[in-house]
């Protein structure tokens, strides 16, 4: 399963946050050695499910792609 942390150094403090930002498609960068690390992506990106880790990378809540 693939993990995305939020892009340009933003950071989500709660769940709802990072959830909301996932949903409207806000930018996020991999950090899964079977897809890459560094690449630009968001919920259009995605089939299946991924990881979004959030507050400071400590937490992880797991969310659908798009496709």
């Amino acid at each position: 399963m693939a993990t995305v942390i939020p892009a340009y150094g933003k950071d989500y403090k709660t769940e709802e946050e990072a959830k909301a930002a996932w949903d409207e498609g806000k930018d996020f960068v991999t950090q899964s050695l079977d897809i890459g690390f560094n690449q630009y992506c968001s919920k259009r990106d995605f089939k299946g499910t991924v990881n979004v880790r959030f507050d400071k990378k400590q937490q992880v809540i797991v969310v659908k792609g798009a496709k």
